[in-house]
């Protein structure tokens, strides 16, 4: 079976679990409860400036929790009875793991659009301050809730192939 001692094998699976933990209850948080309440209470300048303060937090703990995510798996995935192979579609648990994996490369692809392609054109803008145009600002705050929510909707997904994963 796997030639990983048992009590390395338990804190991959634990380092995996927390950092699930981690990246998707931010993106949770981020999704309906920060930016809500956000909204809700401050005027459209204050909450880039709040945003801002808040992914400048969020951006590095989000990476992190990736990496640690992809080197865990990528243990528990060559450990496990039903790995065949990368790419190998011979079972419901490699089907599974071949869709969480092409979810996981799309919200990487969403995640860095939003760490370096909005996220710096939000801080340039904050820059601006009173010259920033109003319908710029409203344009980047709807990109940016548009990629955290595909990102969130992303992370479920991954949760469900995982599931379905489990299951096989």
């Amino acid at each position: 079976m796997s030639t990983i001692p048992y009590w390395a094998l338990g804190l991959l699976f634990w380092l995996h679990l927390l950092a699930t933990v981690t990246w998707v209850g931010s993106l949770a948080a981020i999704n309906l409860l920060v930016m809500p309440a956000a909204r809700r209470t401050l005027r459209p300048p204050d909450q880039l400036v709040f945003i801002d303060a808040v992914q400048k937090r969020l951006e590095p703990v989000a990476w992190f929790s990736l990496s640690v995510l992809i080197v865990t798996g990528l243990f528990q995935m060559s450990v496990n009875p039903h790995y065949n192979g990368f790419l190998d579609t011979s079972n419901r648990w490699s089907i599974a793991m071949l869709v969480k994996h092409c979810l996981v490369a799309m919200l990487i692809v969403v995640s860095a659009i939003h760490t370096w392609e909005v996220l710096p054109a939000l801080r340039r803008t904050l820059l601006k301050k009173d010259k920033a145009k109003p319908d710029e600002l409203a344009g980047l705050q709807r990109r940016e809730t548009l990629l955290l929510r595909t990102s969130l909707a992303l992370a479920v997904l991954i949760l469900a192939a995982t599931a379905m994963a489990r299951a096989a």
